[in-house]
């Protein structure tokens, strides 16, 4: 496993950043759908998955994004081509999905049968990433998309809510208690000078 250590603090950013984040969950797989642990596997959208992305064009042309920004993963780049906003999109290889190492492609219950204690927000995977470890991801994100303007990010759940955590200066391990659907938007902005999260797992139903 990566080597662990805590994230604290409030993540830097340059600028006065008064724009907003919007988040976008990548939609439905067949492994998000199953509960399967999908990290640096490329699974695509489900058919289901690509009609709900295909909705999300609509509640999204209500924002003139500044900078979009994709994990490389096929089922986050097709989110966001399906959203109309790939033309200019920057991929960010920090916004890739927890590294789930020898957990990758199994479920939390298969997991609890070989190790019943652990939590991923706690324990992290081993041979994967640690809540630091993805912590400091989601810090260098931060710092990108913090001054400029309105950014959409298209991404994946546990990656998003990790970035949720950290935009308010709680740790890593606090993602555990955002909930996150797929195809869901979120949306960061600011209250004054405190960071703030907006929206959370708006799936528009």
């Amino acid at each position: 496993m990566s080597a662990h250590g805590s994230v604290t603090g409030t993540p830097a950013v340059s600028g006065s950043g008064t724009g907003e984040a919007v988040l976008v969950r990548h939609a439905e797989t067949e492994w998000s759908l199953n509960g399967r642990h999908t990290g640096r596997t490329d699974i695509p959208l489900t058919e289901h998955g690509r009609a709900v992305a295909r909705a999300l064009r609509e509640r999204l042309s209500t924002w003139r994004f500044d900078l979009v920004l994709v994990s490389p993963s096929a089922r986050a780049r097709e989110t966001c081509e399906l959203c109309g906003l790939d033309a200019d999109a920057q991929v960010c290889h920090d916004l890739l999905e927890w590294d789930y190492g020898d957990y990758e492609g199994l479920t939390s219950p298969e997991i609890r049968a070989q190790r019943p204690d652990w939590l991923l927000w706690r324990d992290g995977c081993p041979g994967g990433e640690s809540p630091a470890d993805i912590g400091a991801r989601a810090d260098r994100v931060i710092g990108e998309i913090g001054a400029s303007g309105n950014v959409a990010v298209f991404s994946h759940g546990h990656m998003l809510r990790v970035l949720g955590a950290r935009w308010i200066a709680l740790g890593p391990d606090s993602g555990g208690r955002l909930g996150l659907s797929p195809a869901a938007i979120c949306v960061l902005g600011h209250e004054r000078q405190t960071r703030v999260i907006a929206r959370w797992n708006d799936t528009g139903s």
